[in-house]
């Protein structure tokens, strides 16, 4: 009976795989689509691309990240990426849940420290279902009080499970330290005010923040007429660009938690640049020059500079990478080190005396080149899954209204020079710092003496 049994499922795989390749055979047949983008007079973008696929994703991108938020409701956002499947006014949330999961859909949310993503994917036969839920939770929820309530003990266990990764409250440290408003706000709720954030709170954030100027309406396996008919009549309900948000400042500092951890966690970074100039692109180059992290599964990264020049300095094992990251109106560039409690000190000047190295000139052709290859590869492959390009259409719409093709975004990284490499180098050396260390605090210098 078990090899009969197996046999039909057999017979079965290759009936599935047979009716795959008809069609992909189909799919085959039908012109290539390129990114479409419309935007709307209220400010609205909207993005598509039709890849033929069974399965549709479908978007609302929003400047709606913790950065908006005032001192008077922080962790606002914390409570809205947990409200999503709440009451709203037109479906309750049992409707929502039921609804969704009956055509074998989901609804997810996400946050940064600048947007909000509201994403549903269904099979394409049941697009005006679900988008009918998107709707709802993005444009017309309710918060009652007593459902608000309820998610203090899901925003407890959010903050505990984030506090048992030591990378989440390095980085959170990081922000808190290096900024003085807007990004130096927690993407977690603060302890003082967790059970106090009110939903008249929230309803006062999303009337200032989901506006149409301020959001990407993002498609993939959607036909662009469609979304955009939908964006026109239903995502227009508030106009304008809502309250402005306040440039963010950085100013450097130290932040050190001493703990009984036997890892050490290290960061050590100036200010960056701002996401879309050619800094930017510059800065992704010189993070790949020096190291950017095993290219390699459970590979230690042996051929970076930062990973061969603390290698010399300590026999210990460690983790080095260059650490860069981008806002709208600033970033962060420098170096994120993990080792044992006694060799941190070493660890952390050798790592940068490697960046000081490339400030005064060592970079050769191969580096640069074996850099830029990194770079290119690392975009073009995460635009492989339906995730990563769902996640540059809605970035990129939702930053500058358009969208740069994969081969305009590599003729950038093509064109970034050694001399602006080099002078990359010279401002991360020069600049103010910022340093956040978690761990033994044994041989960890401080940021004055680096």
């Amino acid at each position: 009976m078990k090899g009969i049994r197996g046999l039909n499922n057999f017979s079965r795989r290759l009936y599935a795989a047979q009716a795959a390749h008809k069609l992909d055979a189909a799919a085959a047949v039908l012109p290539a689509q390129e990114v479409q983008v419309t935007k709307l007079p209220s400010g609205l973008v909207i993005a598509s691309l039709e890849n033929y696929s069974p399965a549709s994703k479908i978007g609302v991108f929003m400047k709606a990240g913790c950065r908006y938020e005032t001192p008077d409701n922080h962790g606002v956002t914390h409570l809205l990426r947990l409200a999503a499947n709440l009451t709203t006014k037109g479906a309750s949330a049992f409707k929502i849940c039921r609804g969704v999961e009956a055509v074998g859909g989901s609804l997810s949310v996400t946050s940064s420290r600048e947007n909000m993503v509201y994403t549903v994917e269904c099979l394409r036969d049941h697009i005006d279902t679900v988008m009918e839920y998107l709707i709802n939770v993005t444009t017309a929820p309710e918060f009652r009080p007593w459902e608000v309530a309820d998610l203090t003990p899901r925003v407890k266990m959010d903050k505990a499970l984030a506090h048992q990764k030591p990378q989440i409250g390095v980085l959170e440290s990081l922000h808190a330290a290096a900024y003085k408003n807007a990004l130096s706000n927690p993407l977690y709720c603060p302890d003082y005010m967790v059970g106090h954030i009110s939903s008249d709170q929230m309803h006062s954030f999303v009337q200032n923040n989901f506006t149409s100027g301020r959001m990407a309406l993002i498609g993939l396996g959607v036909d662009h007429s469609v979304l955009t008919q939908v964006g026109e009549q239903f995502l227009n309900i508030r106009s304008g660009i809502g309250a402005a948000g306040k440039k963010a400042q950085y100013h450097g500092g130290e932040l050190r938690t001493p703990n009984r951890d036997s890892l050490v966690h290290s960061v050590v970074v100036s200010e960056g640049a701002p996401v879309g100039t050619p800094e930017a692109t510059t800065n992704r180059v010189l993070q790949y020059v020096l190291g950017a992290g095993p290219q390699i599964k459970r590979g230690s990264n042996t051929t970076s500079k930062l990973s061969q020049g603390i290698a010399k300095a300590t026999t210990h094992p460690f983790s080095a990478s260059a650490f860069n990251v981008s806002y709208s109106d600033s970033g962060l560039f420098g170096l994120y080190t993990i080792s044992q409690a006694s060799c941190t000190g070493d660890l952390i000047k050798a790592a940068l005396s490697q960046v000081k190295a490339v400030a005064q000139g060592a970079l050769t052709a191969a580096d640069l080149t074996r850099a830029k290859t990194q770079v290119k590869a690392e975009y073009l492959m995460s635009l492989e899954s339906s995730e990563g390009i769902f996640e540059d259409m809605g970035s990129q719409a939702l930053a500058g209204g358009t969208y740069n093709s994969p081969e305009a975004v590599a003729q950038n990284i093509d064109s970034v020079t050694s001399d602006a490499v080099i002078n990359a180098a010279k401002k991360f050396v020069a600049g103010k710092k910022t340093m956040v260390s978690r761990g033994q605090m044994t041989t960890t210098p401080f940021v004055d003496e680096l």
